[in-house]
């Protein structure tokens, strides 16, 4: 017992050592983006804020383009993670039935696009051809559907018993009512993390942006912050009804890191309690 005690002591020092490791370079961030400008040039900011300072978040939110893009993010995300969802779902549930004609073949091909890519160059002709380039469904239809993530959920389809199909199939039902009111609530914890999964990965993209988009009205917050962090060494910031204030770059950097960051990491805890279970779940299957 003696040793088993010891043992649960060292994992639990690790995992908060590993924590600390996760979170105070995001902590640090926050506290810079709230430092005032002296203390951030003469460099005394570590871990905690000295002389609080708000202008770099005022001037961000007062940034029109920084606002729009923030909010047509939030938007694209809720809509791209939708449709995922959906696509996700239509694609594993056939796949997933045992006796779907010519399903190894189907499998096969759909996993073969996971290992092979025809290249950025390509793509972009193809997104020319298709008419696709400045407008937002080349940011949508693309990435709409995971191999990964299907595999995933189709993994847990075919671990629902068989014999709760057999008997709604004997009531009279379909398909779509089966997968709508058998599969579909068993397998709220798995969808729960695809829907994260997704969601993230739609968030934090900006490689589609700078590749098909040059319409501003198109960024992103993520391509967005690629720009500032590109261009922004100092700051001397105007914004209309305000005074001018004198902005360091490190300030502005922050900030925009925190508007990013903040609204993915407020979604996470909804979705937590569901993300252990559906991570692993069908883990073992096929």
């Amino acid at each position: 017992m003696k040793k088993k005690k010891i043992g649960d002591w060292i994992i639990i020092i690790f995992f908060f050592l590993l924590m600390l490791v996760c979170l105070l370079p995001i902590w640090n961030i926050a506290v810079v983006s709230l430092s005032s400008t002296q203390a951030i040039i003469n460099r005394e900011v570590s871990f905690i804020p000295i002389g609080l300072n708000l202008d770099a978040y005022r001037y961000i939110w007062a940034d029109k383009s920084f606002v729009q893009s923030l909010g047509f993010t939030a938007v694209l995300t809720v809509f791209c993670t939708v449709l995922s969802l959906v696509m996700t779902i239509l694609c594993a549930y056939p796949l997933a039935q045992r006796h779907l004609e010519g399903k190894k073949g189907i499998n096969i091909f759909i996993v073969l696009t996971m290992y092979f890519s025809a290249g950025a160059i390509p793509n972009y002709l193809l997104m020319q051809s298709l008419n696709l380039l400045d407008t937002v469904w080349v940011l949508i239809v693309p990435n709409c559907l995971s191999v990964f993530n299907m595999i995933i959920l189709k993994s847990f389809f075919s671990g629902i018993p068989e014999s709760l199909k057999e008997s709604a199939k004997l009531d009279g039902a379909g398909d779509f009512t089966i997968l709508r009111h058998i599969y579909l609530p068993l397998s709220k914890s798995i969808l729960a993390t695809l829907a994260l999964f997704y969601a993230v990965g739609r968030w934090n993209g900006f490689t589609d942006i700078a590749m098909y988009i040059t319409k501003p009205s198109y960024y992103t917050i993520q391509y967005k912050l690629y720009q500032i962090l590109n261009s922004l060494t100092s700051v001397d910031s105007h914004v209309e009804g305000m005074a001018t204030t004198a902005v360091t770059g490190e300030s502005m950097k922050a900030a925009t890191v925190m508007f990013a960051t903040i609204p993915i990491l407020i979604v996470y805890p909804w979705i937590q309690k569901y993300f252990t279970a559906g991570v692993t779940v069908g883990a073992v299957k096929e």
